[in-house]
């Protein structure tokens, strides 16, 4: 390989999460982030989407190391899937690092893994990059972004951002920092773009504590408060203002357990001595001593919340004194899910508080001022939007123009493309393998579209299954034909039907006498014409011939 340097997305361009960015220079490269992406309606029974790192495999020297810029899912949620494909050291803030180790624990990887934890005084080399993170504010303590000092000029990755002056850490963002780097001279930005859409700036988090204290204010039953696992700011929020009012707190959910678990050890969390209790304890207390915090804002079949939703979780019933507050918004797909369990709450009979009537969540992101303000503070001679669906790329784009970054210096570019630098400047090159690897159950990218293309078929038309013997001599008929369908008709409703399509197999069988293949693609041929011109109906067909 030639030495110039290449900024490559490998997830995160031109989609919402999965966020990961290859920087690579000669035979060298870091990644900054490994996430998940929430899977798209018409992914039947896939779990998680991961980032294809096909590119990595192929060239197996070529990455030295992963630098994590928080502990949200859509950046180290990949990790477990990931490293046992490319094993690299890991750089991560002290949180940011808890959560990943409850992830990697959980996978069994934990062991297997050289994390080092970095401060926003830390400086690190890794191959022919030095490294310094710098602090962001966001909804999750402990973000950083990057500046990565490279042979050919600075890149500085913000990671996600906003320019919170009040946030819940204490920590506002570094402006001098920023500057600092802008002063130095960048030769390349890559910056979140998730909330180019929205004009003027993205409010505090302090809003959220505000509408929490109202609303504890005025609930007599208990709260139940939903949001992700890996907010740790946002639970800090609800435990504040449970203390202020009383009440215990049980924390619901597999992952929100052990995700609390882990940033009370390391500090990030302070409740106050035995207020938070187990979901058991909840019960020997009056309803408006009660606080819960629990999974579930994205409608996950399996979260605590949709359970709770469909009167199936296994402690928990909701009641119709219960306010239950959605501290989230949908992420672009999940809407329907979210408002189905939206729906579910409310004919139990709870009250139900979500963004739409209460400001309950505030984003993590800067809005277009913020992200301008960036820009001017940083003032990078080229620019690349990252983390975001392709319009969102297009128009923080146009927020570089409005800046003064000339239009050819600025690169749209989707999940795989190549920028590359050489002394001439800036240009995109060729594009690298990329796209989603899927997840279903424990099996990693063994579901490719064919099978997405089946369940989808299925999930439409259902299918039929045709059963049948045939004397492997004479190839005469000695068995069946039977059917059974699922999903297609219901079978009373359409005896005459099914039983017009015995006798089409039987009678087509009888004919062409031929092998059990040849059957089986015949009747498969046959029925699917027959069935079609009577329903105007797809089933998949099943012809199953056994050859005695």
């Amino acid at each position: 390989m030639t030495e110039t340097l290449r900024i490559i997305p490998i997830g995160g361009c031109g989609e919402v999460g999965k966020n990961m960015t290859l920087i690579q220079y000669g035979d060298e490269a870091i990644a900054v982030d490994c996430g998940v992406m929430f899977p798209e309606n018409d992914m039947l029974g896939i779990d998680l989407v991961i980032p294809d790192v096909s590119y990595l495999k192929q060239n197996p020297d070529l990455l030295k190391a992963i630098l994590l810029t928080h502990g949200h899912e859509d950046h180290i949620g990949a990790l477990p899937y990931v490293l046992p494909q490319v094993s690299v050291p890991l750089y991560a803030t002290t949180l940011t690092r808890g959560l990943i180790e409850v992830k990697l624990r959980e996978a069994k990887l934990l062991n297997k893994t050289e994390i080092t934890t970095i401060t926003t005084e830390s400086v690190f080399e890794v191959g022919p990059f030095k490294i310094e993170p710098f602090h962001v504010p966001h909804s999750i303590p402990d973000a950083v972004g990057y500046a990565i000092y490279t042979p050919a000029g600075l890149v500085v990755h913000t990671g996600e951002y906003k320019f919170d002056p009040d946030p819940i850490d204490g920590r506002p963002p570094d402006i001098e920092r920023l500057t600092s780097y802008g002063d130095e001279g960048v030769l390349a930005l890559i910056s979140d773009s998730t909330n180019s859409e929205r004009p003027g700036s993205t409010p505090s988090e302090q809003i959220v504590s505000e509408a929490f204290e109202k609303l504890f204010t005025q609930i007599k039953g208990r709260v139940i408060v939903s949001m992700f696992a890996s907010n740790i700011s946002r639970i800090q929020q609800v435990i504040n203002t449970a203390a202020k009012h009383d009440r215990k707190l049980a924390i619901v959910g597999r992952s929100m357990v052990a995700n609390v678990k882990m940033a009370r050890f390391l500090g990030y969390l302070d409740a106050p001595e035995g207020m938070i209790v187990s979901v058991d304890e909840i019960n020997h207390h009056p309803d408006h001593k009660v606080a819960i915090v629990c999974t579930g804002t994205q409608g996950e079949p399996t979260s605590a919340l949709v359970r709770m939703a469909n009167d199936d979780h296994r402690q928990l019933r909701i009641k119709d004194t219960d306010t239950v507050i959605l501290s989230a918004t949908a992420i672009p797909g999940n809407e329907e899910l979210v408002h189905r369990t939206i729906d579910n709450l409310f004919r139990l009979g709870a009250n139900v508080i979500y963004q739409s009537l209460m400001p309950v969540h505030v984003s993590g992101h800067g809005a277009q001022e913020e992200q301008k303000k960036m820009l001017r503070l940083i003032r990078p001679q080229y620019f690349i939007p990252t983390q975001g669906e392709y319009r969102m790329l297009v128009l923080h784009g146009r927020l570089g123009e409005e800046v003064g970054i000339p239009k050819e210096n600025i690169f749209i570019i989707e999940n795989g493309d190549v920028v590359e630098f050489d002394d001439e400047g800036g240009f995109l090159n060729e594009t690298v393998d990329s796209g989603n690897i899927l997840i279903d159950g424990l099996g990693i990218g063994d579901i490719g579209s064919i099978v997405l293309r089946d369940r989808r078929l299925l999930s439409r038309d259902g299918f039929v299954v045709v059963t049948l013997a045939i004397d492997s001599e004479t190839r005469e008929l000695v068995g069946g034909p039977d059917i059974v369908s699922r999903g297609f008709v219901y079978v009373r409703d359409a005896e005459d039907l099914l039983e017009q399509a015995k006798k089409r197999v039987a009678k087509l069988v009888r004919r062409n006498k031929l092998g059990p293949d040849a059957t089986t693609g015949v009747i498969r041929d046959s029925l699917s014409q027959f069935l079609y011109q009577r329903t105007h109906r797809n089933p998949m067909i099943f012809p199953m011939v056994i050859a005695v």
